[in-house]
């Protein structure tokens, strides 16, 4: 029965990190065009199985949504050269960038109330 269990666990589990459609969106002209137009860019990375990355995309594209001058890409961590570009060696970061300078910088699980705040900060 616990056999029956695991398997359904790391089945299902999965499947539900992969829910919402991970996908790279920086392209960097956009990047640069975001920054000259000064708006608060949010950049972050993610990898496939990263559950806490999916959770802060989610929470991030409503941020998108709900606040005005924002502008928010994201990019799969294996991408050497994007990662390169921003000096990101992990999974799950959050990047924030005000004119051309980056004002913020998480590692790890970020709450959405933590992420806001960092925004409202910004804006």
């Amino acid at each position: 029965m616990i056999k029956k269990i695991l398997i359904l666990f790391f089945i299902i589990l999965p499947f539900n990190s992969i829910a919402l459609e991970k996908k790279t969106t920086f392209n960097e002209e956009l990047f640069n065009k975001a920054q000259s137009d000064g708006k608060v860019v949010v950049v972050s990375s993610w990898i496939k199985y990263c559950y806490s990355c999916a959770s802060q995309m989610k929470v991030l594209d409503k941020a998108k949504k709900e606040f005005e001058n924002i502008e928010y890409f994201t990019f799969d961590v294996t991408n050497q050269e994007i990662a390169n570009l921003f000096k990101v060696e992990y999974q799950s970061t959050i990047l924030i960038f005000k004119g051309s300078n980056e004002v913020h910088r998480s590692i790890g699980v970020t709450s959405k109330e933590e992420i806001y705040k960092i925004i409202k900060s910004f804006t």
